[in-house]
Formats: C-alpha cells, sequence, structure tokens
C-alpha cells in the first residue's frame, strides 16, 4: 500500500516539477535586431553628465524631447522594441552620464510578451536601486505606461491587454515610496471616455502622433518635473 501511495503521486511530483521550472515568458526585447543599432549610437556620444534624460522604448524614441522641452542637451535613451529585462543591462550607459533627471517610461513590451505584471514592477526597482545607488543625485521620475486602443484596424494585436496596463500602472504607483522615485500618472492625458489610447494623438492604437509628445512635455512642465 505504501509504494502504491508513492506510486500515485509520482505524476503529480513531475508536473509540478515541470510547471515550475518553465519558462513561461520571453525576456527577449522586440525587435532585436534595432536594439544593437541603437547601442552603437549611444557608445558614439560623449559622455556629458548632468542633463535630462528620457530613458524607454519606442515611446521614447519617438519623442523629439529636444523640441518639445526646449532644452537642447536632453538625452534621449529610447529602444524601440526594449523591456525591463533589456533596460537592466544597458543601465551603464544612463549611469555614466549621471543625468540630473531621469524619466521612464517601460512595461508595454514586456505585457505584450506575457511578463507578469508584477515580475515588470521588481524590474522596475532593480532599475531604479541601481541608478540611485551609481548616481545618487539623480532625481528618478517613473511615468505610466500608456493606453492602448485594440479597437484601431492596424494595431497589433499581441499587445491587447488593457487590463495589465493598469495593473502595471497600480503597482508602479504603488511602489512610488520603496522605490524612492516619483511617480507621475500621463496615463490620463491620452486615454478617451471609452478608456482607451484617444484616436487623435495615435498612429495605430499603440505609437503616438508628435502632438502627443507636446502633450506630455507640457504637463510635466506644468507639474514642475522639468
Amino acid at each position: 500500500m505504501k509504494y502504491l501511495f508513492i506510486l500515485l503521486l509520482f505524476p503529480l511530483a513531475v508536473q509540478a516539477q515541470s510547471v515550475t521550472n518553465q519558462n513561461v515568458f520571453d525576456t527577449i526585447p522586440f525587435i532585436p535586431e534595432h536594439r544593437p543599432v541603437r547601442l552603437a549610437q549611444f557608445e558614439k556620444e560623449p559622455i556629458v553628465t548632468g542633463n535630462v534624460m528620457f530613458l524607454g522604448d519606442s515611446m521614447t524614441e519617438m519623442g523629439d524631447w529636444k523640441k518639445v522641452t526646449g532644452d537642447t542637451t536632453v538625452i534621449n535613451r529610447g529602444i524601440g522594441g526594449d523591456i525591463t529585462y533589456g533596460v537592466l543591462k544597458r543601465l551603464k550607459d544612463i549611469t555614466d552620464r549621471r543625468p540630473s533627471k531621469l524619466f521612464i517610461l517601460l512595461g508595454i513590451n514586456d505585457i505584450g510578451k506575457d511578463i507578469p505584471d508584477a515580475v515588470i514592477a521588481d524590474n522596475y526597482l532593480k532599475i531604479v536601486k541601481e541608478i540611485h545607488t551609481k548616481c545618487p543625485e539623480t532625481k528618478v521620475y517613473v511615468q505610466s505606461v500608456l493606453p492602448v486602443d485594440a479597437t484601431h484596424p492596424h494595431f497589433p494585436q499581441h499587445y491587447d491587454k488593457e487590463e495589465h496596463v493598469l495593473s502595471v500602472d497600480k503597482l508602479l504607483k504603488a511602489n512610488a515610496k520603496v522605490g524612492d522615485y516619483t511617480f507621475i500618472d500621463i496615463f490620463h492625458l491620452f486615454v478617451d471616455a471609452n478608456g482607451r489610447l484617444d484616436s487623435r494623438y495615435t498612429f495605430e492604437g499603440l505609437h503616438l502622433k508628435p502632438e502627443a509628445y507636446v502633450v506630455w512635455a507640457d504637463y510635466l512642465k506644468k507639474q514642475g518635473y522639468l
């Protein structure tokens, strides 16, 4: 009877082990061929410290931050397709430049890769911790993940997870004190009455039009962050 009990448990043990060790999400950024191109560009830039920097994925990369902020010294460290894991691997480029202010926006690509909301928020804490450790004078601002509009005809369907956007933003806001960063809600700037990304500001329900960056930067100025 004892051996029968062990044999009955064995399949369950095997099943539990396979689930425990399963890699349930992908940590390779989208557009992997674009990443080395951008990193090569960054390496060519002189190391200048004390400037304002924007860090993130395509939402950041597509912004003409020098123009919309009126500051020609602003540094753009956005890489299209990047995720929190990708940023963790390239933080030296950020900390070497010791920015006076760092505005971070990440998460939508993580969500697209089914990385759990809690893992995304935890990676944010790791990113911010390293920044605080290596350049404690830097003021860190974590900006909310933006709304999306999955009803758009050309919307990339793998991002169709609005509930995760809200969940990640909630976690980022809740972690602000322990992470010692300022949380900035920019979600409300671009959301419509249906809870989707306002069609006035987007190309395909995900990426922003140039005029959206003006709204974004003006809000940062109005709130005294810039």
